[in-house]
């Protein structure tokens, strides 16, 4: 074996080794998907002339009385929204889908098509426009996880609901429509693909190992430190191994957990200190106001046990080298498989030093 391939084998084999050239490029297993992404970090140091981005804009304030979220503004839909003092969640005005969509089925040869019930709703975090998860105080956020876990098992309980998807788009970049805090929950009748796959990768570990697959993954994380971020009491914030977005990261309680409604008054608070110490070193990271897609994933609501599961939360964010600088999932990424430049040993080290 040659010297360079011997080197390229060691660099794959043992891709944390510190004394390895870290140029070569290699692949990584997502546990939680069975995908794999390409990693090479040696892209790196490619010039960029592609597209710039506007860089956020600055400070807002805190009631925009062309907001349709703010407190007391008419929404695009002629409704009102109220003068509501904490978090506020009401159905939106455009939902994607609608509890009264009446059942039907449609095959002809290869062709399938069925009906989807659901309900979407839209999560206004805070009254005050200005403000974003890392502004807003611990007592804010608590409210805010109390309201997602509300939700959650107000719209589980309802019969033909099997899954509960909580998310938030932050920023212009990430396609945000509106400034004003908030996320959304869609609900529906079927079990979406990416929790679909999450699901199946937990159940075969969890028949075979009789554990949580989060549990062992995360008991390797806590040892290694590598790319450990944050930790606290009862939370963890990491980015994953096998990471796509070049700043992606996960929370994932200590405690194996199904879902969100199972946290202790402790848990939550553990909860929401992470969350803000997370998107505050976000916003460090480029000194802006740091867009990203955040969405928790957690065990169906369709009436049966799911032991296997273990809920987490994640962050893509887009931004790549800068505030105005972005990743595109496009090309090999479209056609291929998940591509990263930055390695995720590299990204946790530079959240980690802005916690």
């Amino acid at each position: 074996m040659s010297q360079d391939i011997a080197k390229l084998t060691h660099s794959i084999t043992h891709p944390l080794n510190h004394s390895m050239d870290s140029d070569h490029p290699h692949r990584r297993l997502n546990i939680l998907t069975g995908e794999w992404v390409l990693v090479s970090p040696h892209r790196t140091k490619r010039p960029w002339q592609g597209k710039i981005e506007a860089a956020a804009a600055g400070k807002r304030p805190s009631y925009d009385p062309g907001c349709y979220l703010c407190p007391g503004n008419i929404r695009a839909g002629g409704q009102q929204t109220p003068k509501y003092e904490s978090t506020y969640a009401f159905d939106n005005d455009f939902s994607a889908m609608l509890p009264d969509t009446p059942e039907g089925e449609y095959r002809e040869g290869l062709l399938q098509a069925k009906a989807e019930r659901g309900i979407c709703r839209v999560l206004c975090f805070s009254p005050d426009h200005s403000l974003t998860l890392p502004d807003m105080a611990q007592e804010d956020i608590i409210r805010v996880i109390e309201t997602w876990q509300r939700e959650y098992a107000q719209l589980g309980s309802l019969p033909f609901i099997n899954h509960v998807q909580i998310f938030e788009n932050k920023g212009e970049v990430q396609g945000c429509s509106n400034p004003h805090p908030h996320g959304q929950i869609w609900a529906q009748g079927s079990i979406p693909n990416e929790a679909l796959k999450k699901g199946t990768q937990q159940r075969i570990h969890f028949e075979k190992h009789g554990k949580s697959l989060l549990a062992e993954y995360l008991e390797q994380e806590l040892q290694s430190g590598e790319r450990l971020i944050f930790r606290n009491e009862h939370m963890a914030a990491l980015v994953p191994f096998w990471a796509v977005w070049p700043f992606e990261t996960m929370i994932i309680p200590l405690r194996h957990q199904q879902h969100i409604g199972q946290m202790s008054a402790s848990e939550k608070k553990s909860f929401a200190a992470t969350l803000k110490s997370l998107t505050r070193a976000y916003d460090l990271l480029f000194n802006t106001s740091f867009p990203y897609s955040a969405g928790i994933h957690q065990s169906p609501t369709d009436g049966k046990v799911h032991p296997e599961w273990h809920w987490h939360m994640s962050f893509y964010p887009p931004l790549l080298r800068s505030a105005t600088v972005k990743k595109f999932m496009v090309g090999y990424e479209m056609f291929g498989e998940a591509q990263r430049d930055i390695t995720a040993e590299w990204a946790a080290e530079r959240l980690r030093g802005l916690i």
